[in-house]
Protein backbone atom coordinates (compact mmCIF):
# COMPACT_ATOMS: atom_id res chain seq x y z
CA UNK A 1 0.00 0.00 0.00
CA UNK A 2 1.43 3.49 -1.31
CA UNK A 3 0.26 6.68 0.19
CA UNK A 4 0.36 9.77 -1.96
CA UNK A 5 -0.26 13.25 -0.14
CA UNK A 6 -0.08 16.71 -2.12
CA UNK A 7 -0.09 19.36 0.25
CA UNK A 8 -2.34 22.83 -0.16
CA UNK A 9 -4.99 24.65 1.34
CA UNK A 10 -8.69 23.88 1.50
CA UNK A 11 -10.49 26.44 0.12
CA UNK A 12 -11.39 28.14 -3.70
CA UNK A 13 -9.07 30.94 -2.83
CA UNK A 14 -6.43 29.07 -3.12
CA UNK A 15 -7.24 26.98 -5.84
CA UNK A 16 -4.34 27.02 -8.58
CA UNK A 17 -2.31 29.17 -6.41
CA UNK A 18 1.92 28.24 -6.08
CA UNK A 19 1.12 26.76 -2.56
CA UNK A 20 -1.10 24.54 -3.49
CA UNK A 21 0.98 22.83 -5.90
CA UNK A 22 0.62 19.35 -4.17
CA UNK A 23 -3.34 19.19 -4.53
CA UNK A 24 -2.53 20.06 -8.02
CA UNK A 25 -0.34 17.15 -8.73
CA UNK A 26 -2.74 14.71 -6.54
CA UNK A 27 -5.96 15.76 -8.88
CA UNK A 28 -3.91 14.36 -11.91
CA UNK A 29 -2.83 11.48 -10.62
CA UNK A 30 -6.34 11.11 -10.01
CA UNK A 31 -7.13 11.37 -13.15
CA UNK A 32 -4.54 9.06 -14.54
CA UNK A 33 -5.24 6.32 -11.93
CA UNK A 34 -8.98 6.93 -12.32
CA UNK A 35 -9.42 7.66 -8.19
CA UNK A 36 -12.12 9.26 -7.07
CA UNK A 37 -11.29 11.92 -4.61
CA UNK A 38 -14.88 11.52 -2.76
CA UNK A 39 -13.67 10.61 0.86
CA UNK A 40 -14.08 13.07 3.41
CA UNK A 41 -12.09 11.20 6.69
CA UNK A 42 -8.91 11.62 8.26
CA UNK A 43 -9.16 15.36 8.18
CA UNK A 44 -8.44 15.47 4.71
CA UNK A 45 -10.20 14.21 0.82
CA UNK A 46 -8.82 10.89 -0.37
CA UNK A 47 -9.54 7.99 -2.64
CA UNK A 48 -8.37 4.69 -2.80
CA UNK A 49 -7.87 2.45 -5.77
CA UNK A 50 -5.69 0.28 -7.59
CA UNK A 51 -2.64 -0.15 -9.82
CA UNK A 52 -1.19 -2.60 -11.04
CA UNK A 53 -1.82 -4.59 -8.12
CA UNK A 54 -0.65 -2.27 -5.52
CA UNK A 55 -3.17 -0.61 -3.11
CA UNK A 56 -2.97 3.58 -3.83
CA UNK A 57 -4.24 6.40 -1.36
CA UNK A 58 -4.36 9.65 -2.29
CA UNK A 59 -4.45 12.24 0.29
CA UNK A 60 -5.03 16.26 0.32
CA UNK A 61 -4.83 17.43 3.86
CA UNK A 62 -7.83 20.03 4.36
CA UNK A 63 -5.99 21.07 7.61
CA UNK A 64 -4.55 24.03 6.39
CA UNK A 65 -0.76 24.18 5.54
CA UNK A 66 0.82 24.34 8.96
CA UNK A 67 -1.26 21.59 10.40
CA UNK A 68 -0.73 18.75 7.35
CA UNK A 69 0.75 16.51 9.71
CA UNK A 70 -2.53 16.09 11.93
CA UNK A 71 -4.28 14.72 8.53
CA UNK A 72 -0.99 12.10 7.25
CA UNK A 73 -0.53 10.93 11.18
CA UNK A 74 -4.27 10.48 11.13
CA UNK A 75 -4.80 7.96 7.59
CA UNK A 76 -1.06 6.24 8.38
CA UNK A 77 -2.49 5.18 12.17
CA UNK A 78 -5.68 3.96 10.53
CA UNK A 79 -4.22 2.04 7.53
CA UNK A 80 -0.90 1.10 9.52
CA UNK A 81 1.43 2.77 6.93
CA UNK A 82 5.14 2.75 7.88
CA UNK A 83 7.11 6.10 6.78
CA UNK A 84 8.33 4.53 3.78
CA UNK A 85 5.01 4.01 1.94
CA UNK A 86 4.83 7.41 1.79
CA UNK A 87 5.52 10.04 -0.74
CA UNK A 88 4.54 14.00 -0.16
CA UNK A 89 4.59 16.55 -3.06
CA UNK A 90 4.83 20.61 -1.83
CA UNK A 91 6.14 23.54 -3.23
CA UNK A 92 9.73 24.55 -2.91
CA UNK A 93 10.86 28.50 -2.81
CA UNK A 94 14.23 27.52 -3.58
CA UNK A 95 14.15 25.88 -6.98
CA UNK A 96 12.93 27.28 -10.10
CA UNK A 97 9.24 27.11 -11.01
CA UNK A 98 8.69 23.93 -13.01
CA UNK A 99 11.72 21.61 -11.67
CA UNK A 100 11.00 19.35 -9.70
CA UNK A 101 13.60 17.62 -7.01
CA UNK A 102 12.73 14.06 -5.28
CA UNK A 103 14.30 13.02 -1.79
CA UNK A 104 13.89 10.24 0.58
CA UNK A 105 14.44 12.35 3.43
CA UNK A 106 15.25 15.79 4.71
CA UNK A 107 14.72 18.72 7.06
CA UNK A 108 11.45 21.13 6.37
CA UNK A 109 13.86 23.61 5.08
CA UNK A 110 11.58 26.40 6.42
CA UNK A 111 8.02 25.10 5.14
CA UNK A 112 5.31 24.75 7.54
CA UNK A 113 3.70 21.96 5.87
CA UNK A 114 6.76 19.78 5.99
CA UNK A 115 7.54 20.76 9.54
CA UNK A 116 4.13 19.84 10.61
CA UNK A 117 4.68 16.49 8.87
CA UNK A 118 7.71 15.69 10.35
CA UNK A 119 7.10 16.79 14.04
CA UNK A 120 3.41 14.46 13.37
CA UNK A 121 5.46 11.39 12.24
CA UNK A 122 8.44 11.79 14.26
CA UNK A 123 10.83 11.21 11.30
CA UNK A 124 12.27 13.64 8.56
CA UNK A 125 12.94 10.04 6.69
CA UNK A 126 10.45 10.12 4.05
CA UNK A 127 9.97 10.51 0.25
CA UNK A 128 9.06 13.85 -0.92
CA UNK A 129 8.69 15.78 -4.62
CA UNK A 130 9.67 19.27 -4.31
CA UNK A 131 7.99 21.43 -6.96
CA UNK A 132 10.08 24.86 -7.59
CA UNK A 133 7.81 27.73 -7.73
CA UNK A 134 10.78 30.26 -7.80
CA UNK A 135 10.81 33.27 -5.16
CA UNK A 136 9.57 36.65 -5.30
CA UNK A 137 11.93 38.99 -6.93
CA UNK A 138 10.32 42.01 -6.77
CA UNK A 139 9.92 42.85 -2.72
CA UNK A 140 6.72 40.77 -2.15
CA UNK A 141 5.86 38.80 0.84
CA UNK A 142 6.56 35.75 0.92
CA UNK A 143 3.07 34.76 2.09
CA UNK A 144 1.25 36.74 -0.52
CA UNK A 145 3.92 35.34 -2.87
CA UNK A 146 2.88 31.63 -2.09
CA UNK A 147 -0.52 32.45 -1.81
CA UNK A 148 -0.44 33.93 -5.33
CA UNK A 149 -1.15 32.22 -8.44
CA UNK A 150 1.33 31.50 -11.21
CA UNK A 151 2.24 34.73 -13.52
CA UNK A 152 1.43 33.71 -17.20
CA UNK A 153 4.96 32.60 -17.97
CA UNK A 154 5.32 30.04 -15.31
CA UNK A 155 1.95 28.31 -16.58
CA UNK A 156 3.43 26.10 -18.59
CA UNK A 157 6.44 25.14 -16.95
CA UNK A 158 4.09 24.20 -13.91
CA UNK A 159 2.28 22.16 -15.93
CA UNK A 160 4.93 20.09 -17.06
CA UNK A 161 6.33 19.78 -13.26
CA UNK A 162 2.83 18.54 -12.51
CA UNK A 163 2.48 16.23 -15.11
CA UNK A 164 6.40 14.84 -14.25
CA UNK A 165 5.24 14.40 -10.42
CA UNK A 166 2.52 12.91 -11.05
CA UNK A 167 4.17 9.79 -13.14
CA UNK A 168 7.14 10.29 -10.70
CA UNK A 169 4.27 9.24 -8.15
CA UNK A 170 2.84 6.43 -10.19
CA UNK A 171 6.11 5.46 -11.15
CA UNK A 172 6.43 4.64 -7.47
CA UNK A 173 3.94 2.67 -7.07
CA UNK A 174 5.72 -0.24 -8.93
CA UNK A 175 9.39 0.61 -8.90
CA UNK A 176 12.00 1.37 -5.59
CA UNK A 177 11.59 5.29 -4.70
CA UNK A 178 15.70 5.38 -5.08
CA UNK A 179 15.26 4.29 -9.32
CA UNK A 180 12.44 6.60 -9.50
CA UNK A 181 14.57 9.48 -7.74
CA UNK A 182 17.68 8.62 -10.46
CA UNK A 183 15.32 8.90 -13.51
CA UNK A 184 13.33 11.77 -12.37
CA UNK A 185 15.78 14.05 -10.78
CA UNK A 186 17.79 14.07 -14.17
Amino acid sequence: MKLIVGLGNPGKQYEQTRHNIGFMVIERIAEKLNIQLDQAKFKGLFGTGFFEGEKVLLLKPLTYMNLSGESIRAIMDFYQIDPEDILVIYDDLDLPAGKIRLRQRGSAGGHNGIKSTISHLGTQEFNRIRVGINRPTNGMAITDYVLGRFAREEQDPIQEAVERSADACIEWTKKPFLQVMNTYNQ
